[in-house]
C-alpha cells in the first residue's frame, strides 16, 4: 500500500503541483482513508520527501541507463531530455515553483542531489565529446558543466519564462540547442543538424 500511496501521490504532485494537493484529495483519488495514509507517512511533508527522493531515484536511473547504452555524446544529451520531458507533466501547476515556494528543505536538498548527478554526467559527456572530436578542445569542462546546470535552473524559473509564454518543451529543446551550438566542432555540427532536422519531420 505504501507504495501505491507513493505512485499515486508522485503523479498527482506533478500534475497539480505539490501544495495543491491535499492529503484529503489524495485519500479520495485512491478510494481509502486519510487513516491508511498516514499510517506509512506521519505528514505531508513527510510524503512530499519521500515522493521526491523516489521521483529522484527513477530520474535517476533512466539516465544512468541512457549512458550506459554509449551513444554519442549529443544523441544522448537528447535522449535524456526526451526521457526527463516524461516527468514534466503540467507546467502550469509548477510543482518544481511550489516545491521551492512551501517546502524549501526538500527543494534545497533535492537541488543539491541533482546537480551532483547532473554535474558528473555533463562533465562525463563534454569529456566523450572532446575525445570524439565533436565538441571544441579549448574548452573549460568545469565551466561549461556549471553553466548548463544554471541554465537547466533558470528556464524553469516561471519569472523570467512565463508558461503562457513559453512552453516547456520547446525551452528545453532551444535551451539544448544553445548549449551544444557553442561547444560543437564542425564534425559535432552536422550530428546535432541531422537530429535537429529528425526532429522537425
Amino acid at each position: 500500500m505504501m507504495e501505491k500511496i507513493l505512485e499515486k501521490a508522485t503523479d498527482m504532485f506533478l500534475n497539480y503541483g505539490f501544495k495543491s494537493v491535499t492529503m484529503d484529495d489524495l485519500a479520495q483519488e485512491m478510494g481509502i482513508s486519510k487513516k491508511t495514509i498516514y499510517a506509512h507517512f506521519e505528514n505531508k511533508t513527510k510524503l512530499v520527501t519521500e515522493c521526491t527522493n523516489r521521483l529522484f531515484v527513477i530520474i535517476s536511473g533512466g539516465i544512468d541507463g541512457i549512458c550506459s547504452l554509449n551513444k554519442n555524446p549529443i544523441e544522448e544529451l537528447y535522449e535524456i531530455k526526451k526521457f526527463v520531458m516524461q516527468f514534466l507533466k503540467d507546467e502550469k501547476s509548477s510543482p518544481q515553483y511550489q516545491l521551492q515556494k512551501y517546502y524549501p528543505k526538500i527543494f534545497a536538498t533535492m537541488r543539491e542531489k541533482q546537480y551532483d548527478k547532473m554535474k558528473s554526467c555533463v562533465v562525463d559527456n563534454i569529456e566523450r565529446g572532446l575525445e570524439q572530436g565533436i565538441y571544441r578542445e579549448n574548452l573549460n569542462v568545469e565551466f561549461i558543466s556549471r553553466i548548463y546546470y544554471a541554465g537547466g535552473l533558470t528556464i524553469k524559473d516561471h519569472a523570467l519564462f512565463p508558461p503562457d509564454k513559453f512552453s516547456q518543451s520547446q525551452l528545453m529543446d532551444d535551451f539544448l540547442e544553445y548549449h551544444l551550438r557553442g561547444i560543437v566542432t564542425p564534425k559535432g555540427r552536422k550530428i546535432l543538424n541531422t537530429i535537429i532536422n529528425s526532429n522537425e519531420e
